[in-house]
């Protein structure tokens, strides 16, 4: 019997910043709000199933509007989990949540942006990453 792949490439448009902040998420997306007069809300948890049956809940906020969606994900596992590596993207263990920007946002660049982020009392470290460069970008395909 012959098989058949399905090989798809997905467009990987959009901004991502992990943030380093021991704080709650509530916290940071509160100050997010704040310092960019958004409205970030909590949204149902992202259910990954990974192999061996083993299921990955990530906190998941969300603000959208006509031009862009921003996405706020905490980068660890929600709740307590066997799993090996419980996180949303494995590669940047190191930061505590990902920023994903899509769409038409603001007139900021990268760096002005970081350092807009900064302010934030609770951040304390901000990093830009290219989604293409990591192992597992498709666990923010939705």
């Amino acid at each position: 019997m012959k098989t058949f792949y399905l090989d798809t490439d997905y467009a990987y448009d959009f901004d991502l910043y992990g943030l380093v902040s021991p704080d709650k998420e509530y916290k940071v997306a509160w100050w997010l709000n704040k310092l960019f007069s958004m409205h970030l809300t909590k949204q149902k948890d992202l259910c990954y199933t990974l192999p061996g049956r083993e299921q990955l809940l990530v906190s998941n906020y969300e603000f959208s509007t006509d031009h862009s969606i921003i996405r706020l994900f905490r980068n660890r596992g929600v709740g307590t989990s066997t799993i090996r590596k419980p996180f949303l993207l494995p590669d940047i263990k190191e930061y505590d949540y990902v920023l994903q920007i899509a769409g038409s946002t603001s007139k900021l660049s990268a760096q002005n942006f970081i350092n807009t982020l900064l302010r934030i009392p609770l951040v304390q470290y901000v990093k830009k990453f290219d989604p293409q460069l990591l192992k597992f970008k498709e666990n923010l395909i939705f």
